[in-house]
């Protein structure tokens, strides 16, 4: 008896520190929150275990708030959660919210123990009366073609059909009906490159304020084009996408819509849901809401057309950025984007700038190993390894590279500025900063090779470093959409480079075996 009312004591003394850290009264309502969020690439044939995602089983139930709130000085979804719930008048009780890189589908062992984690953990707190799920809308796991759509399930089975559950997801999501069903509104991000996450958590926590207080009744609606939507063309700030975008948003202004959800969806799943989607949550409006989604649906039908590939491969990609006249050129690797679950280390590119002798370029690569003979070496000794190439057999072979350890760094470095996915700390790993023989100081060729792989959302990838980005004549950065808000402000030119991988741009490079049948721009991929 002792023990559990020393446990209670303490469960209710977290709660009440809660309350006066948050800065919010007691009679407020009290809304759980909860995520795993994954990208997970049915083509990587790595797996994402429980090791790669960014928590441990004996961390408290403190610790993972106090991890939680010291978050709000971001951008993220998160943090517009807890701005909104200030804003709004909400009080929350965080409980499990992470993710892991991008990679292959993750393990049923990862997801099964982090979910335990999530419900055992929204249940021994206080009474909750709704809960956000921040997750991403594109993971896959061992068992479920979608485990977002598991994870509402399992939330929605814990709590009854009576808690409002409000669910936020990245742009990339494949969203299943099933997901649609099972929670009471489902918000993505609006733009790519992500750069209004911290909005929608504002905007989900603003809907769930008005929920519990009886203020609306959310209805919603889900239509899904028959079509991919090629990441090449997920820009939301260009055309063919840009109308669409514009008009989910205006729509939104409309009295009565809650929120309007465009999403590119994530051609990387082999998963049945796998597309773009269009999700209009109103306010008890069910015929409303089936018009506009169902007119939005047709607005990205009718792009269709525009979203053929015709990009150059990596040999052009390299020769079109030698002969343009200004720097720097941004050579976009989209059969390596890291982002979207690629492993870092493709070869391609660099193989072709040594290839054909270009002058004044870095790039980012990741290989472990090359560090550790850069570090080895030291700093101005000489470098001669094959690098890159290394993780599985889609990425190219190891390149020779020659040259001098120009320098060493512990990859660590902050991004200022609203970049894709909002994040403002980051970490490489340790790196070394590789001046390629052949190089100057007028035109160096420097390979930054990391331990970590690095997502190139923020030009202080190389900053960090110490690479003068606009001096250079050209930067080859591992994404797809998500770096141009990073690059383009000082870029002469932008080139997206149809490269092999496991993210490569071109459906052809891949067969899918669980995808649904006629789907507009992947009918010769289909096996």
């Amino acid at each position: 008896m002792i023990n559990i009312f020393s446990k209670r004591f303490f469960l209710l003394f977290f709660i009440a520190l809660i309350h006066v850290d948050s800065g919010f009264s007691q009679n407020k309502p009290i809304i759980g929150v909860a995520g795993i969020s994954h990208e997970s690439n049915s083509f990587n044939i790595k797996k994402t275990d429980l090791e790669d995602f960014n928590f441990t089983i004996s961390e408290s139930q403190v610790e993972r708030s106090k991890r939680f709130f010291a978050g709000s000085t971001s951008k993220t979804t998160s943090a517009g959660y807890i701005a909104g719930a200030k804003e709004f008048g909400l009080e929350l009780y965080p409980t499990l919210v992470t993710g892991a890189t991008p990679r292959g589908p993750v393990t049923d062992r990862a997801f099964n123990t982090m979910m335990n984690e999530i419900i055992s953990g929204l249940k021994a707190g206080p009474k909750l009366q709704g809960i956000l799920l921040n997750l991403h809308g594109a993971m896959v796991v061992e068992s479920y073609p979608s485990g977002d759509e598991e994870i509402v399930r399992r939330v929605r089975d814990a709590f009854g059909k009576a808690m409002p559950i409000v669910v936020t997801h990245d742009f990339h999501a494949n969203i299943t009906p099933k997901m649609v069903e099972l929670c009471d509104v489902l918000i993505t991000f609006k733009e790519n490159p992500h750069l209004d996450t911290y909005d929608r958590g504002f905007q989900a926590a603003d809907i769930m304020a008005k929920i519990v207080s009886g203020k609306v009744k959310p209805v919603q609606r889900i239509v899904k084009a028959p079509m991919i939507y090629n990441i090449a063309f997920q820009n939301t700030y260009s055309l063919p996408l840009l109308p669409v975008t514009t008009e989910s948003k205006k729509l939104e202004k409309q009295p009565g819509v809650l929120a309007v959800s465009v999403s590119g969806g994530y051609q990387y799943a082999d998963v049945p849901s796998m597309g773009p989607s269009v999700v209009v949550v109103t306010d008890n409006n069910k015929a409303l809401a089936d018009q506009e989604a169902k007119r939005l649906s047709k607005m990205l039908w009718d792009t269709r057309e525009s979203t053929r590939i015709n990009n150059p491969k990596p040999a052009e990609a390299v020769k079109m950025a030698m002969e343009h006249d200004g720097r720097p050129v941004i050579l976009i690797d989209m059969g390596d984007n890291i982002g979207g679950g690629s492993t870092g280390d493709s070869s391609f590119m660099l193989e072709e700038l040594i290839k054909q002798n270009a002058k004044g370029w870095a790039m980012v690569i990741y290989d472990p190993e090359g560090f550790k003979i850069a570090e080895n070496a030291g700093v101005g000794k000489a470098f001669d390894f094959a690098v890159g190439g290394k993780m599985d057999d889609m990425h190219g072979k190891p390149v020779r590279v020659k040259g001098e350890v120009r320098s060493l760094h512990v990859g660590r470095y902050l991004e200022t500025e609203i970049r894709h996915g909002g994040g403002r700390y980051w970490n490489m790993g340790n790196t070394a900063v590789i001046q390629v023989e052949g190089s100057t100081l007028d035109e160096p060729n420097l390979l930054i090779i990391t331990t970590k792989p690095a997502s190139p959302n923020s030009a202080h990838i190389f900053i960090s470093n110490g690479v003068y980005v606009e001096r250079q004549k050209i930067l080859v950065v591992k994404g797809a959409i998500a770096p141009r808000a990073a690059y383009e402000p000082f870029a002469s030119k932008l080139i997206s480079v149809d490269s092999p991988g496991v993210t490569a741009i071109n459906p052809e490079w891949f067969k899918y075996y669980h995808i649904r049948e006629g789907l507009f721009g992947i009918e010769k991929s289909k096996k």
